[in-house]
Order: C-alpha cells, then structure tokens, then sequence
C-alpha cells in the first residue's frame, strides 16, 4: 500500500474529533522528547501516518497546537494535584504523593520545552505563567498552612515567602545552564529539591515523619 493512499483511509476511517485528539497526543511526547522547537509539523505527520494537510485541518498552525497541547498538560497537572491531595494522609504524605506524580510527568521530558515556549511562544507562556503564579502557588501555601496546623512545618516560617521560594525552585530542573540534561535526571533534581525544602521547614515531628517516608520510598524502589 502507498504511503499516499494509507495517510487517505486514516484521514477517512478516523472521526475529525479522533484525528485532532491523535494529534495532540503524538505532539505531546514528541514535544516531551526533544522539545517544542526541534518538532516540527511535518515530522508529527509522519509519526503519525498523515499528510500534513490533514493536521492543518485540525491546527490553522504550530502555534494553535502547541497552545492546547500545552494547555491539555497544565490540566493534567492539575488534576493529578487534586488527586493526590485528597488522598494525602497529611502534609508531608501530599508532598511525597506530589514526587510519585512528578516522577510520571518528567520522565525523559526535555528541560528545553519550558524555554521553548517562553522564547517562541508568549501567548501560551503566559497561560503558563497564570498557572504557575495563581494555582501553584496558591497548592503550596495551602500544604505550608496544613503543615503548620498539623505541626509538622516551623510555626514560626513566613508562608507567603517559603511559597514563593519553593515556587522557584520548582523551576530549576528546567534550566539547562544550571543542570544540562545529559548529565542531570530532571526527576532526580526535583526529587532532591523537593526533600530540601521538606527538611528546611519541618517540626522535629514533621522531620521524623519526612524519614519514614524516604525509607518506605527507597524500601518500594528496591522491590521494584
């Protein structure tokens, strides 16, 4: 069969509405993988076994795609935040909770994808940007209180200051100057990161409970 004619029976046999999801689906691990600005439109159309044509009967440009493949990413995390802060034991257990989601997210993810968009992309790195600075934030001021009640985190910390340090920290594994992927796990940084901070506010309570879960953590991966 020619390449030709089976790029026409997919286009023919998949739904507009399957098509755009199919789409989206491949840009997003290609994005993951190598970035946004190495990907281009004709690659996309190749992985997937379509013409180019047919994605721009989806997506008026590359700019259109990246914008809700984006967007479908942030509500996905989103999503994965509530998940795992309702199901949290405590403070401390969400944050750990948050490692195991991070894990998923930023294995082999290109550090570049951030970059990509704040340089090429504006209007989709400012929805980044909202996200960041109004719902991200707003989840760790929330642990930093919950901590506190629960006396695991420093009463004494200055929550809207500790947020915004976490905030930025969160960050760094994307900075390629900092940490050049090929000599850096993006999941391993924020894994480090992450306990840094946990340590830095804990209570002598919240410091105990933050060991035991790094040994049931380290005792599961062995397992594995």
């Amino acid at each position: 069969m020619s390449e030709t004619l089976a790029t026409k029976i997919v286009s023919i046999v998949l739904r507009p509405m399957e098509i755009k999801e199919r789409i989206k689906q491949k840009a997003d691990e290609l994005f993951r993988r190598y970035g946004i600005k190495s990907v281009t439109m004709d690659e996309i159309a190749n992985q997937l076994g379509v013409s180019k044509k047919t994605i721009y009967h989806s997506f008026s440009d590359k700019n259109e795609l990246v914008d809700d493949v984006i967007v479908d990413m942030l509500q996905f995390n989103k999503e994965c935040c509530q998940s795992y802060k309702a199901k949290s034991q405590n403070a401390i257990h969400e944050v750990f909770l948050a490692m195991d989601m991070l894990q998923v997210i930023f294995d082999n993810m290109n550090p570049s994808i951030l970059f990509d968009i704040e340089r090429n992309y504006p209007a989709t790195y400012k929805k980044f940007k909202e996200y960041k600075y109004k719902y991200l934030l707003e989840l760790v001021k929330d642990n930093i209180e919950r901590g506190i009640h629960e006396e695991l985190y420093r009463p004494e910390i200055n929550i809207d200051v500790i947020a915004k340090v976490r905030l930025e920290t969160m960050m760094l594994p994307f900075n390629e100057q900092l940490f050049p992927k090929n000599k850096f796990s993006m999941v391993s940084l924020h894994q480090q990161l992450i306990e840094y901070f946990l340590f830095g506010i804990a209570s002598p309570k919240g410091y105990k409970l933050i060991l035991k879960y790094q040994k049931e953590r380290l005792n599961k991966t062995s397992v594995q």
